[in-house]
C-alpha cells in the first residue's frame, strides 16, 4: 500500500474536511447547516460551492460530472457531462455552475415508472442530495441526487428514503422533548449493510449462459462436497481472493466507505464484507458503490462477483444484513441506559419498534420481496419469510414482567420491581443471537436479516423508518396530553407490549410447526414475492405512507406495478435461458454421448460376439429416457412461458409465472440435473458445481 490508510481514506470525496478548507467560512457554515438539518440549500451559495467542487474534482483528474441517481431498476444511473464550455472557436474553459450542481434533467421515459409517465413524456429531474457527499470516480465528479418526474412524483428509491428519514426525525424529536431533551436538533438513522457474495473464475462464468443472463445457475447437480465440513467459514483466504479483497478495500476506502470486516462465508467461494455504520442515505449510496466495485474489481482479477441471492442450489445463499439504529447527539437510542430514566426511554422506543414491525409486517416482507430472494428465504441459511422479532432472554423476561405485572428478575441477578416511576437497570448482550430471526435485537441495534444480497437497501429502510415514525407519532399524541407523564408512559409501554406480544419469537424459525404457530398468532404468512406484493396497496399501508408524506398513493401504485412487472420479467428471462440451454447444450450433448456409448458397444461386439453390453444398454436406456423427459419438459416450459407472457395484466402475469412457469422450470431442471450425474464430464457442455465453487 503506497499511501497510509489515514491519507487514503476519503481521498476522492468532497467531504467535510475538504469543504472546510476550500469554502469561505460563511458558505461552509451554511452548507453544513443544510446537511445537518436536512433543509434545502441556500441558492445564494450554490455557485461558490459548485466552483470549489469543480476545482477540487479537476485536481483529482475529473473532466466530467454526473448526477448519480437510483431509478426503480434496483441499480444506479448516470449521464456524464463535460466541464468544458467554449469561449471561442479554439478555446474552452472549465465551468460548473450552482444550477448544474443543484438541478439536472434526465430522460425519464426509459426508466421504470409503473405508469407514472407515458413513453412520450420524457422529462425527468435530478436534485442534489447535499447530505451525501460528492466524489470522484474514473475521471468524473459524481453528485448523489434524487430523481423525480416532470410532475414531481418520485421515480427513484432515494426520494422516499429521504422523506422517511425526515418523518422519523420529526416524530422522534417529539418523544425526546417529552423526556426533557431540549438540545437535540436531529435524530439520525444509522445503517450498516453486511454484504455477502460469491466469486467464480471468469473463464467458467463465461461458459454458463444461466449465470450470464440470469445471475444464478438454472441447472446443476450437487457437487460431492458442499459446505458439510464447515471448513470454508472464516477459513484462510485464498491468494486470488485476498488480492481481490485488498484492491476492493483500497477502492472503497478512497471513496470514504468504511469497509471494516472481510471473511469467507459458509458456502464454498462465498464471502462477506461488513462496513462501519453511517447515516441511512449515505449507507444506501455506499452499499450500491460497494456492489459496483465488487463486480468491477473482480473482473480485473479474472474473476466474477455473483450477487444473486441463490447462485447455487443446495448451498447457502447470500443476504444483506441491514443493521439499523437511531442516534441523537451521538448517543445510540437503542442502548439500554445506566439509570431507570434512561431505561424508561429505551423501553418506550423498543415498544414503538415492536409495534411498528407488528403493524406493518406485510410492508417489511414486501420490502425484501424479490424473485431471487424467494429462493433463499427459509432455505436453511436465511430467516423464514415470516416477520417476527427476537429480543433475547433478558428483554423477553423484562417484557413478560411488564405485561404480567410481576417482579422482574435478571438472568443473573434480582432486579427492581417495575413500580411507577421506578424502572430497573438491565444489561444488554446477555443472550445468544438467533440467526433464524428475520428481525433481531443484537445489543444496541436491530438486524434485519431478510434483505437479499442484490437488493438496494433503500426500500427496507424506508419502510422501517416510516413504520417507526408512525409509532412515535401515536405515542407522542398520547403523551403530550397526559396529566401524569410517568404513569402514562408506563401504561403505554405495558399496553403496547401486551397488544403486540405476538410478534416476539425467540424460537427456531426453521421449526416445522413455526408456520402454523405464526398463523395461529395472526402473523402474515406471505411465502412468495407475488403473495407479498398483493398486500402493498392495502388501505393501512397507503394511509401510512401518504399521511407521513413519504409516498403518495400514485407513487405507491406505480411501485406496485413495477414489482409485478419486474418479477415476471426475471422469471421470463430465466425460463427462456433454460429453453436455450436445454435445446442447444444439454439435449444435443447427451444425444452425442448416447451415440458414443452405442458405438462403443457395437465395437465391443464386433471384436467379441460374446461380449456383454448390459452396462452400455442400461446407460443408454436411462439417458434416453431422461433426455426424452427433458425434451418434453422443455416443450411444456415453452408453452407455459408463452401463455404467461401473453397476459396483459401485470399482477395476473406475475402470478402465472409463479404458479405455472416456475414448476415447469423445476421439472426441466430435475431431468437435466439427473443426466449430469450419468454423463461423461468430457461430454457435459458446461462447468459443474464442483468446477465453479472449488476452482477459484
Amino acid at each position: 500500500m503506497d499511501k497510509t490508510l489515514s491519507t487514503m481514506f476519503g481521498a476522492m470525496v468532497f467531504g467535510d474536511e475538504v469543504m472546510r478548507e476550500r469554502l469561505p467560512r460563511e458558505v461552509y457554515k451554511s452548507l453544513t447547516k443544510t446537511i445537518a438539518t436536512g433543509r434545502t440549500i441556500d441558492p445564494s451559495i450554490a455557485d461558490v460551492v459548485a466552483n470549489a467542487m469543480k476545482d477540487w474534482a479537476v485536481e483529482k483528474g475529473a473532466t466530467h460530472y454526473t448526477h448519480w441517481f437510483q431509478p426503480l431498476t434496483g441499480v444506479t444511473a448516470e449521464k456524464h457531462d463535460a466541464f468544458l464550455s467554449p469561449i471561442g472557436p479554439c478555446k474552452v474553459v472549465m465551468e460548473f455552475s450552482g444550477k448544474e450542481l443543484i438541478h439536472g434533467e434526465s430522460d425519464a421515459s426509459s426508466f421504470p415508472s409503473g405508469g407514472l409517465r407515458a413513453t412520450f413524456e420524457a422529462r425527468g429531474y435530478t436534485a442534489w442530495d447535499p447530505a451525501s457527499y460528492a466524489f470522484v470516480k474514473d475521471g468524473t465528479l459524481y453528485i448523489p441526487t434524487a430523481f423525480c418526474s416532470y410532475t414531481g412524483d418520485a421515480l427513484d428509491s432515494k426520494t422516499p428514503l429521504l422523506r422517511s428519514m425526515d418523518a422519523l426525525n420529526t416524530q422522534a424529536l417529539r418523544i425526546l422533548r417529552l423526556f426533557g431533551d431540549t438540545e437535540c436538533r436531529r435524530v439520525d438513522i444509522t445503517v450498516g449493510a453486511e454484504q455477502e457474495y460469491f466469486i467464480i473464475d471468469k473463464s467458467m462464468y463465461d461458459r454458463r449462459k444461466d449465470l450470464v443472463y440470469a445471475g444464478r445457475t438454472l441447472f446443476g447437480a450437487p457437487a460431492p462436497k458442499g459446505q458439510e465440513l464447515e471448513d470454508h467459514y472464516f477459513g484462510p483466504l485464498k491468494t486470488r481472493i485476498a488480492a481481490f479483497m485488498s484492491d476492493l478495500d483500497e477502492a472503497l476506502w478512497s471513496l470514504g466507505i468504511n469497509a471494516k470486516t472481510k471473511h469467507n462465508e459458509a458456502a464454498p467461494a462465498q464471502h462477506e464484507l461488513a462496513p462501519i455504520y453511517s447515516k441511512a442515505n449515505i449507507a444506501v449510496d455506499h452499499n450500491l458503490l460497494t456492489m459496483e466495485h465488487m463486480k468491477r474489481i473482480a473482473e480485473k482479477h479474472g474473476l466474477v462477483c455473483l450477487l444473486h441471492e441463490k447462485p447455487y442450489a443446495g448451498v447457502n445463499g447470500s443476504g444483506k444484513h441491514n443493521n439499523w439504529s437511531l442516534t441523537a447527539n451521538g448517543k445510540n437510542l437503542l442502548d439500554p441506559g445506566k439509570t431507570p430514566d434512561e431505561n424508561l426511554k429505551f423501553l418506550l422506543i423498543l415498544a414503538a419498534i415492536v409495534k411498528a414491525v407488528d403493524d406493518y409486517q406485510d410492508l417489511l416482507r414486501i420490502s425484501v420481496a424479490y424473485a431471487g430472494n424467494d429462493h433463499r428465504l427459509g432455505s436453511g441459511e436465511a430467516p423464514p419469510a415470516i416477520i417476527s422479532i427476537f429480543v433475547g432472554e433478558e428483554l423477553s423476561s423484562l417484557i413478560d414482567s411488564i405485561v404480567d405485572g410481576t417482579a422482574y428478575r435478571s438472568a443473573k441477578a434480582s432486579m427492581l420491581d417495575l413500580g411507577i416511576p421506578s424502572v430497573p437497570v438491565f444489561r444488554k448482550d446477555t443472550t445468544d443471537r438467533n440467526r433464524t430471526s428475520p428481525f433481531a435485537f443484537t445489543g444496541n441495534k436491530f438486524e434485519f436479516r431478510m434483505v437479499g444480497s442484490s437488493q438496494n437497501i433503500a426500500m427496507p429502510n424506508t419502510v422501517l423508518n416510516t413504520a417507526v415514525a408512525e409509532s412515535f407519532r401515536q405515542f407522542a399524541d398520547v403523551l403530550e396530553g397526559a396529566e401524569s407523564f410517568d404513569a402514562c408512559v408506563a401504561k403505554l409501554i405495558k399496553d403496547t407490549f401486551t397488544a403486540h406480544r405476538r410478534i416476539l419469537f425467540d424460537g427456531n424459525g426453521y421449526a416445522k410447526d413455526w408456520e402454523s404457530e405464526a398463523r395461529a398468532r395472526g402473523l402474515s404468512v406471505l411465502p412468495t414475492s407475488v403473495d407479498a406484493y398483493a398486500r402493498f396497496m392495502d388501505e393501512k399501508n397507503v394511509r401510512l405512507f401518504s399521511e407521513l408524506g413519504v409516498m403518495s398513493e400514485t407513487e405507491m401504485r406505480s411501485r406496485e406495478e413495477i414489482y409485478f412487472e419486474n418479477y415476471a420479467k426475471i422469471i421470463n428471462i430465466e425460463a427462456l435461458t433454460m429453453i436455450v440451454m436445454a435445446s442447444r447444450d444439454y439435449i444435443p450433448s447427451v444425444e452425442n454421448y448416447i451415440a458414443q456409448i452405442a458405438d462403443t458397444a457395437a465395437k465391443k461386439q464386433a471384436v467379441c460376439a460374446d461380449a456383454s453390453c448390459e452396462m452400455e444398454k442400461d446407460l443408454i436406456r436411462r439417458l434416453s429416457s431422461l433426455n426424452a423427459e427433458a425434451y418434453r419438459a422443455m416443450q411444456t416450459l415453452k408453452e407455459e412461458e408463452t401463455s404467461a407472457a401473453s397476459i396483459p395484466d401485470a399482477k395476473q402475469r406475475a402470478a402465472c409465472y409463479a404458479d405455472r412457469v416456475l414448476p415447469a422450470m423445476a421439472a426441466l431442471r430435475s431431468a437435466v440435473d439427473e443426466m449430469e450425474a450419468l454423463t461423461s464430464s468430457k461430454h457435459w457442455p458446461v462447468p459443474t458445481y464442483g468446477d465453479m465453487m472449488f476452482r477459484v
